[in-house]
C-alpha cells in the first residue's frame, strides 16, 4: 500500500491491461459495474508507483466534442483529493488533445465543483449527448471552449496552418536530402581525383628515381642492328657466292 506521503512520486497515465485486475479490484470495492467497466479500460487514467500498483483511477467518456468524467476511485480514501488533482490535470490534457468543447460529471466531491465543474441547467442539458444520458442522478458542466461557428473555423484554420507548416517541414527536408546527395557525389568524385592523382605522382617518383645505365638506349637498339646485319650478312654471303662461281666459270 502507497502512503500519502509518497504521492509525488505517482506517475499518471492511461490504463493498461495490466492495470485491469488491480482497476476491477477498486471498482468492486466502490460497488461500480466491473463487469462493464473492463471492457472499456482503454478510458480509464491511472496514478500508479513505479513498480506498477495503482493508487487511483479516473474515466474520461468521449462522444463527439463531449467528454464524461466517470467512475473514480482510490485505493487510499485519503489521498483522494491529491489524486483528484493529478488526474484532472492529466483529463485536461487528453481533453484538449481531443478538442473537446465541455466536460460533464455525476460525480459528487467538492473538489469537481472547486474547479470548475457548475451544476447544468435545462439549456445546457440540451447538448448533453444521448450515449451520456441514462443515470438521473444530476449533470455539472465544464466548459473547455465554445462551440460556436467562429470557434469551429479558428480550429479548421489552426489545422490548416499545421498541415501547412507540416508540407512546409517535408519540403525542407527534401531539399536538405536532396543537397546531401549531390554533396555526397562531389565529396566522391573529389576523392577519386585525389586518389588518382596521387597514383599517378607515385608512379612519377618512381620513374624518377630508376638509376639511367650508360648506354641504355643503345643498348636496346642492339638486337635491332644485330637483326639488320644479320640480313645483310646473308644477302652478302649471297652475292660472294655467286661472285665466286661466275669467276670460275670464266
Amino acid at each position: 500500500m502507497i502512503a500519502p506521503m509518497t504521492i509525488v512520486d505517482l506517475k499518471v497515465r492511461r490504463a493498461t491491461i495490466e492495470d485491469l485486475p488491480q482497476l476491477t479490484a477498486l471498482w468492486k470495492a466502490e460497488g461500480l459495474p466491473a463487469d462493464r467497466l473492463d471492457k472499456r479500460f482503454q478510458e480509464f487514467q491511472v496514478a500508479a508507483a513505479g513498480e506498477g500498483s495503482v493508487s487511483g483511477a479516473l474515466g474520461l467518456q468521449i462522444a463527439g466534442s463531449e467528454g464524461r468524467v466517470h467512475s473514480e476511485v482510490f485505493a487510499h480514501p485519503e489521498q483522494a483529493d491529491a489524486l483528484r488533482e493529478l488526474l484532472l490535470e492529466r483529463l485536461r490534457v487528453v481533453m484538449r488533445n481531443h478538442g473537446l468543447c465541455r466536460a460533464w460529471t455525476q460525480l459528487a466531491s467538492p473538489f469537481w465543483h472547486r474547479n470548475g465543474f457548475q451544476p447544468a441547467g435545462q439549456e445546457l442539458l440540451a447538448r448533453l449527448p444521448p450515449a451520456f444520458q441514462g443515470d438521473p442522478a444530476g449533470w455539472s458542466c465544464l466548459t473547455l471552449r465554445e462551440d460556436t461557428p467562429a470557434a469551429a473555423i479558428s480550429l479548421e484554420k489552426e489545422f490548416a496552418l499545421f498541415r501547412e507548416a507540416e508540407k512546409q517541414q517535408t519540403e525542407r527536408m527534401y531539399r536538405q536530402a536532396k543537397a546531401l546527395r549531390v554533396l555526397a557525389v562531389v565529396i566522391a568524385v573529389g576523392v577519386l581525383v585525389l586518389i588518382l592523382g596521387f597514383l599517378g605522382l607515385v608512379v612519377l617518383r618512381n620513374r624518377a628515381r630508376q638509376p639511367r645505365v650508360p648506354g641504355a638506349g643503345s643498348a636496346r637498339a642492339l638486337p635491332v642492328l644485330a637483326g639488320a646485319w644479320c640480313l645483310g650478312a646473308v644477302g652478302g654471303v649471297g652475292v660472294g657466292g655467286q661472285a665466286t662461281v661466275t669467276s670460275l666459270q670464266r
